[in-house]
């Protein structure tokens, strides 16, 4: 008998249905090799149709100015900085699941990292619009880079968080975007070499940069893995970190605050867990591979949600706590009269976001909500609104009213222009998300095998036997060969 890992019977299998190598290649490639369903259009056509009102909302701004926004004197970051950290969060679940639950050997991450790793990119590409759109003069976006120049004394400010973000947010898409292709490498060889079509052998060819699977191969490919994982691990904790230094390091009360790291941190792993569950939940039903995206990996991403909305909840009452302890005038106002006071113009979002946030995810305490694919569903949207509101009451409660009450009548809203924006990002993220859907595996095909043998529902049914077996017979018998 070979030598095999055992596992123990309570640890639910990972892929079901007694799934053989073959039919896991059948079954993850197969919405490669057919043609797109009218459900794909449907999805691809309003991702599109978005995509374009956004580009259209750029334009005005282009063309006529920030003024097309309804920024003013006392708010000069509204609708687009929000959702420039909305979209930096929603980014970080993908490296979590990839790098640190890889260094940690999850074997549940195999079902959702791929996703989660092209959600990252697409995340940070759309995060990445907001700053250079908001410049207004945008050909000029090139200024924000430190190169030699003949300019003089203009010359980029280094202690500026603003100039921060723009290394960490680009050094951040740089590793994700490596670490998604270097895995994808096999499966892209076995779509070429399953392909049947010319263009489709070359292009998926030329994709794969020649991947035998050879010894060499996958040696190589083990270490660039482990490699690109130790490099993104303080990246999961650093790129947060950093956005959120453009608020702490300001003077401005409900800004001006020390907890923003680990709090902007944890926010930004509940938020992506959420938008994972969000789309894994419909491609799963979509693309059909629920024997590979099981309830148990459901489960298991539940339990980070409500780990870390927790996180975020202890943080929003140390904000309240340290304000009203710290006997600063001005921080008790920012956060007791424009935050938490109901009536006050804004008081609505804070209540919202602590709804969405703290105390909505607080059901996932119960084994039987944490595996309910509708109620799960109906959450991770509910949260991703939650966070939402969460930047927004931030950025904007803390700006609105400032030390000149004949400021204080403006109320903000957004123009139709900020919204459009707002969904042409969302446009931009659906309409990769859909294009990679239908051109490269959806999960990593090697990686499931790699786990089959002691994770599949059919091997692990083979290792009941052993249950009954002493840890002296078990070991005799199965390395009874090896010696």
């Amino acid at each position: 008998m070979s030598l095999i890992r055992y596992e123990s019977q309570v640890r639910p299998p990972l892929v079901d249905n007694n799934k053989d190598y073959h039919q896991v290649t059948e079954d993850i490639v197969r919405p490669i090799e057919s043609a797109p369903s009218r459900l794909w259009w449907t999805g691809f056509l309003i991702s599109v149709a978005l995509l374009c009102f956004g580009v259209f909302s750029i334009y005005r701004e282009v063309t006529y100015g920030v003024g097309q926004w309804n920024l003013n004197k006392t708010i000069g970051w509204g609708w687009d900085i929000t959702n420039f950290v909305w979209w930096v969060g929603i980014g970080h679940a993908g490296t979590l699941i990839s790098a640190i639950l890889l260094l940690f050997r999850q074997g549940w991450r195999t079902g959702v990292n791929r996703a989660a790793e092209a959600m990252t990119i697409f995340a940070v590409m759309c995060a990445g619009q907001f700053p250079i759109w908001h410049m207004g003069r945008v050909w000029m976006a090139f200024f924000v880079l430190p190169y030699a120049n003949t300019r003089g004394p203009l010359w980029v400010n280094f202690n500026s968080p603003l100039l921060w973000d723009v290394f960490a947010i680009s050094t951040y898409f740089t590793v994700s975007l490596l670490f998604w292709y270097s895995g994808l490498l096999p499966d892209l060889a076995t779509v070429r070499d399953r392909a049947k079509l010319k263009w489709r052998k070359y292009m998926y060819g030329l994709l794969s940069f020649g991947w035998t699977g050879s010894t060499k191969h996958w040696q190589r490919h083990e270490s660039l893995s482990l490699v690109l994982a130790g490099m993104s691990t303080p990246l999961v904790l650093s790129v947060h970190t950093v956005v959120s230094f453009d608020f702490a390091t300001s003077v401005i009360p409900g800004w001006h605050t020390t907890i923003f790291p680990p709090y902007f941190v944890a926010g930004a792993i509940f938020s992506g867990f959420a938008m994972v569950q969000t789309l894994l939940l419909i491609s799963r039903k979509v693309l059909k591979l629920e024997d590979y995206i099981t309830i148990e990996h459901i489960e298991v991403m539940n339990k980070v949600i409500v780990l870390t909305g927790s996180i975020v909840g202890i943080a929003y009452l140390t904000e309240l706590f340290i304000s009203w302890y710290g006997q600063n005038p001005n921080e008790g106002w920012a956060f007791a009269q424009n935050r938490v006071n109901l009536f006050s113009p804004y008081g609505w979002s804070y209540w919202l976001m602590m709804g969405c946030n703290v105390i909505s995810p607080q059901i996932f305490w119960f084994r039987k909500l944490r595996r309910n694919i509708v109620v799960t569903f109906f959450m991770s949207v509910i949260v991703n609104i939650g966070m939402w509101f969460e930047r927004f009451v931030i950025i904007v409660t803390s700006i609105y009213r400032d030390y000149l009450p004949s400021s204080w009548a403006t109320y903000y809203r957004p123009t139709i222009w900020e919204v459009g924006f707002y969904l042409g990002t969302f446009g931009l993220f659906f309409t990769c998300y859909f294009l990679f859907s239908k051109f490269f595996p959806i999960i990593a095909v090697a990686e499931i095998k790699h786990i089959l043998k002691k994770n599949g529902d059919s091997y692990k049914k083979n290792m009941y036997q052993y249950e009954k077996v002493s840890v002296d017979e078990f070991y005799h018998e199965t390395h009874a060969e090896h010696h």
